[in-house]
């Protein structure tokens, strides 16, 4: 597991004066947080993206929950146990009831896994659901799972499964859950409103299986600008800051008002190539556009990893807060692989094998990102095209936002791309099986699969390893299947950056999360 870091301005650990600032609401304090992203709608099912499902656990609780390590705690489950090879067996939490009153019951968990593969939302949440063959209510506090084989890593995919009430039917469309009409959770808070790029707010739902939260309401205040940010939070405007830029961390922590908190991540920048027969825009060679792919050419991919300082990027985009990474996932997590050292830069190596291909003067592309979901997007992506234009490689950084980005992406339309990727369940079959394995809908393989890789030992080795019971054995092959992956580079792992939140000084008490999300129910006061 990762070695958690915290730093703090003024203080030794994560305990504070008591709040003075909070602003009062009703009967207790409202909290107001200065998010980067927010959701895409208000819809649990309708997206993959971690702003989507950080925002609304705030209403919705999965089946299992996870701790800050992503260790798997009882959700709206309290046990599950392997029936057989190819069963699960589910026992749900008593007494929970939904906001509308009504009772939380085995029939509801059904019924959000059959509904998840009827949203056709812009990132199906199928990711998680994959596995699940058919489910059987056996009782009201008892559901059996039936899976397409052995599946051990099935509670880990079902931390993402939120549960809606069967009540509100197949038919409630986007509209009626972002008018709050079909948005009925058993969650901590009960939604009040949202206004998309705005505020979603929330009010403490005093009947929650968990206990009573501290705040009467919460506020998440979309604000995609950085500065902008940091401005609200010094303004006292919102109470805690996530995603705080690396370059304003040390006048963050000297300031004597504020406190900083720093913590591991498991979200890895990723570079992907297309790797189609024919571009979907097309590469430029001496001005002018040819027909061939060159990333088709292992040779190519490799200049553009030489190219690549990875090192240099965690010191200068993110000011030492990165790690430089040649995997998908950190290091500890299960399937990780011991056997792939560090990429170091060889630019001469990369201006050889560019002319070996055929570039020898090098190449054009458009180079695509996000400016607005992890910290430091749009800067990585600039710095990324600085480093490759060293050995002649003209990569033209657009970093747009995630709602233009990602459509896009799914759709095929980028030759090259970046985009971050957090490994959520900390083990190999969720982050291997959805982008490296050859996209396979029949088998729920390859479902974010953005490069077209195809290496039929590696997908051979994949499928086996998510259907293999044994930890050993599961663990060995998916070793293999990245070592293989890796060292063919359709994709490039570059940075995992660490995750920086700010707050007012002695207001909170708050505890970093390796998957990033900052969660009401988890910031109490002082």
């Amino acid at each position: 597991m990762l070695n958690r870091r915290l730093f703090l301005s003024g203080a030794a650990a994560l305990s504070f004066a008591p709040a003075a600032g909070l602003r009062a609401q009703g009967t207790g304090p409202t909290l107001t947080v200065g998010v980067r992203s927010g959701p895409e709608s208000i819809d649990p099912h309708w997206s993959t993206l971690g702003g989507h499902i950080e925002a609304l656990r705030h209403v919705f609780d999965s089946l299992i929950f996870q701790d800050e390590n992503l260790a798997l705690k009882p959700g709206l489950a309290t046990s599950w146990r392997p029936v057989d090879d190819t069963t699960w067996e589910f026992k749900l939490r008593e007494g929970v009831r939904f906001h509308d009153g009504s009772p939380f019951t085995a029939e509801d968990v059904k019924f959000s896994l059959d509904r998840i593969p009827e949203v056709t939302g812009p990132m199906s949440m199928v990711l998680y659901t994959k596995r699940a063959k058919s489910s059987r209510v056996v009782d009201p506090l008892t559901i059996h799972v039936t899976t397409d084989g052995p599946a051990p890593t099935l509670p880990n995919d079902f931390t993402r499964l939120m549960i809606v009430p069967k009540k509100i039917g197949m038919a409630p469309r986007n509209e009626q859950f972002n008018s709050g009409e079909a948005a009925i959770g058993t969650g901590p808070f009960k939604f009040v409103r949202w206004e998309p790029r705005g505020d979603l707010v929330v009010e403490r739902f005093d009947g929650w299986w968990g206990g009573q939260q501290p705040w009467a309401r919460v506020i998440r205040r979309e604000i995609p600008n950085d500065a902008a940010r940091i401005a609200a939070l010094k303004s006292g405007q919102v109470d805690l800051v996530n995603y705080v830029p690396a370059t304003d961390v040390a006048a963050l922590q000297r300031d004597s008002t504020m406190d900083v908190v720093i913590g591991d991540s498991v979200y890895v920048f990723n570079v992907y190539f297309s790797l189609a027969e024919r571009l979907p825009k097309p590469v430029k060679v001496d001005g002018r556009e040819i027909e061939a792919n060159p990333f088709r050419d292992l040779r190519v991919r490799t200049a553009f990893d030489l190219a690549t300082d990875r090192r240099a990027l965690a010191r200068v985009v993110y000011e030492g807060f990165a790690k430089p990474m040649s995997q998908l996932m950190p290091d500890g997590f299960f399937g990780s692989s011991p056997n792939l050292p560090e990429r170091r830069p060889d630019l001469n190596r990369a201006r050889a094998l560019l002319a070996e291909a055929g570039y020898p003067r090098g190449l054009e592309v458009d180079f695509f990102a996000t400016n607005n979901r992890l910290p430091g997007d749009a800067a990585l992506c600039e710095a990324l095209a600085q480093q490759w234009s060293r050995v002649g490689i003209k990569a033209n950084p657009n970093a747009v936002t995630g709602t233009v980005f990602f459509p896009a992406s799914t759709r095929g339309d980028y030759s090259l791309q970046m985009s971050g990727w957090g490994t959520l369940t900390g083990e190999a079959a969720y982050t291997y099986a959805a982008m490296i394995h050859a996209p396979d809908p029949a088998q729920g393989f390859g479902n974010f699969n953005r490069s077209g890789y195809n290496n039929p030992e590696v997908n051979r080795l994949l499928a086996e390893a998510v259907r293999t019971l044994d930890d050993n054995r599961r663990r060995a092959l998916f070793i293999q299947a990245t070592d293989i992956s890796m060292n063919e580079r359709p994709m490039l792992p570059i940075v995992m950056p660490q995750t920086i939140w700010a707050m007012g000084k002695g207001k909170l008490s708050f505890t970093p999360r390796v998957d990033q999300e900052t969660l009401g129910q988890l910031i109490s006061r002082r």
